[in-house]
């Protein structure tokens, strides 16, 4: 199983460029992945700047754009930021993350992620996007999200949640419920206890956050970090500010990482970063599970 992980800034290169295709091809060069997980995909944002839009003007619909871009592929989309237009323009506003598969996808799981108030600085409204994918090593939980810039006390809050959500999705591993009946939303709950939670985590490599993630859950496999567990003696590699260094003065660090289940430890072949793409301010992550 391959996977890719990528904030990609709507697509918008370090050239001013928005470019989903040049994304996409990226992706395909670092491997032929299975699973495309994506962070800042954006609808509604291409009225343009004055109007509510976006630098560079993404297109109306990034999804339905990715939809095109990779037939045959199930696209999902998760929401966080979900705004009214702005001035003249005609489209709700949204921002999120997105999971590709090429696997067949069974359950899928939105989780909006705690937001407590920060007047400090501006914040938005985060999300977790899980998915039930069945893959060559075995049926997985795949979670895309994006967690809070400004305040670490938020990211905090909301690395808690995903570790309680971990947590849920292992109970219902061990006790599940029976589906009502074959055509009725009440499913069959259970759920893998192997799980890939990745994303933009805004948290540098050993900052809080960070070793949050990592730390023992209760009735749960903790998590791993598949770079580190792939280069246990190298300097990690940055995933942000190496050719950005408007967006990202103070030099290049990690923020971007894929955590794995520690089941899934012994299965990884590699875990990359692509230290060349200037196609966002972000490197992509890529990982092969054998």
């Amino acid at each position: 199983m391959r996977l890719v992980d990528w904030n990609i800034q709507w697509g918008r290169g370090v050239d001013g460029r928005i470019d989903l295709a040049r994304i996409v091809c990226e992706a395909r060069a670092l491997c032929d992945f299975d699973i495309l997980c994506l962070q800042e995909v954006t609808r509604g944002f291409h009225e343009g700047d004055a109007a509510g839009g976006l630098a560079g003007g993404p297109s109306a619909d990034q999804f339905d754009e990715l939809a095109a871009l990779l037939p045959g592929a199930t696209v999902i989309e998760a929401i966080g930021s979900d705004l009214p237009p702005v001035g003249a323009g005609l489209h709700r506003r949204q921002f999120g993350n997105a999971i590709v598969s090429r696997l067949p996808v069974k359950q899928v799981l939105r989780h909006s992620l705690p937001w407590p108030a920060y007047p400090a600085r501006p914040s938005m409204l985060r999300v977790a996007l899980e998915a039930v994918i069945e893959t060559d090593a075995g049926a997985m939980r795949v979670v895309s999200t994006h967690l809070e810039f400004y305040s670490e006390a938020i990211r905090l809050a909301q690395v808690a949640r995903l570790r309680e959500l971990h947590k849920e999705a292992c109970d219902h591993a061990r006790r599940p419920a029976k589906a009502e009946k074959p055509n009725s939303p009440f499913a069959d709950t259970a759920r893998p206890m192997s799980a890939i939670v990745c994303g933009d985590f805004n948290s540098a490599f050993g900052d809080s956050a960070y070793c949050r993630m990592l730390a023992p859950i209760p009735d749960a496999p903790a998590f791993a970090d598949a770079w580190t567990c792939a280069h246990p003696d190298a300097p990690r590699a940055a995933t942000v500010g190496l050719y950005d260094h408007e967006q990202w003065p103070d030099g290049p660090f990690a923020c971007d990482f894929v955590f794995v289940t520690e089941d899934l430890k012994p299965c990884i072949a590699f875990c990359e970063v692509d230290p060349k793409s200037r196609s966002s301010d972000h490197q992509p992550v890529w990982l092969e599970l054998r």
